[in-house]
């Protein structure tokens, strides 16, 4: 084969390398999750949703950007109102909206460089200022809330970034030995207080209860009691009643004693007799 021929072989098979490099370059393909950056010799042209698209070899070209969230910890040491210092660690979950994506590269140009200098710097002097709002007792006791705190402080220090604050955990918070174990001996007096109280309180409703109890018994008595003075009262009057009824009977009826004597009689002759009577005397009894 002679040189003619090798040089058609070499420049066929270079112009076949040049038409499949055109070929693949002309088209590319966006993730979901992601938001393709459409450029022009390095100009900005567009930002491309998830697909298929396809652009001129060579002069356009294409960044990808994730638009999921993203997370980055940090360790930092802050103080609390009562300037007790304290280690913690934060957790940022952020993400770029999909109408941002062109402000980021614009400003940013990867994800790696806003996550640098803007979650990093801005993330711990936010936490801080939260965080220095609370005393070291109320930041062990109410740690959502600080976390809720912390959360808007960041959103509000990231408000002219292309990023949204998904959310802020405040994970751990140390303070030093002798802090905690202070902290723990006033709980725990605190605790022992809240017993005392309660026990107190026990005491007292149970003295209630016992007085109560007993001012039911006695009233339960002095019913009973006053039950039966009515009782023995009535009786009396009803006895009387009827002796007083029993002697105007005998007052207006002088006959009535000869009656009852007669009613009484037994038939037997009485042994004795009232001088000068006509008739024996019959005893009543």
């Amino acid at each position: 084969m002679n040189t003619k021929g090798i040089a058609f072989i070499v420049s066929g098979i270079f112009a076949f390398l040049v038409i499949l490099t055109l070929s693949f370059g002309s088209w590319y393909q966006v993730d979901q999750g992601e938001r393709g950056v459409l450029l022009e010799n390095g100009r900005l042209l567009r930002v491309e949703d998830p697909g298929l698209g396809f652009k001129i070899p060579v002069i356009e070209s294409v960044r990808f950007v994730s638009v999921r969230d993203q997370n980055v910890v940090m360790n930092l040491e802050a103080y609390s109102y009562d300037q007790q210092p304290a280690s913690m660690q934060v957790s940022v979950t952020y993400s770029v909206p999909a109408d941002r994506v062109a402000d980021l590269y614009s400003e940013y140009g990867t994800l790696s460089n806003l996550q640098t200098r803007v979650i990093e710097r801005r993330t711990p002097d936010a936490v801080k200022n939260a965080f220095g709002k609370y005393t070291a007792v109320r930041a062990i006791q109410e740690r959502e809330k600080l976390g809720l705190d912390a959360t808007q402080a960041v959103i509000q220090s990231m408000r002219d970034a292309p990023v949204q604050i998904v959310g802020v955990q405040i994970e751990e918070v140390g303070f030093s030995s002798a802090y905690e174990h202070s902290i723990e001996q006033r709980m725990l007096a605190q605790v022992q207080i809240e017993t005392t109280r309660q026990q107190k309180e026990t005491a007292a409703i149970n003295a209630e209860i016992k007085v109560v109890n007993a001012t039911a018994d006695a009233d339960a008595r002095r019913q009973e009691y006053q039950a039966q003075a009515d009782g023995i009262r009535l009786k009396g009057e009803a006895e009387a009643a009827a002796i007083k009824a029993r002697a105007q009977a005998l007052s207006e009826n002088t006959n009535l004693v000869s009656l009852i004597a007669v009613e009484r009689w037994d038939g037997v002759l009485p042994s004795t007799q009232v001088p000068g009577s006509a008739l024996p005397f019959i005893g009543i009894k």
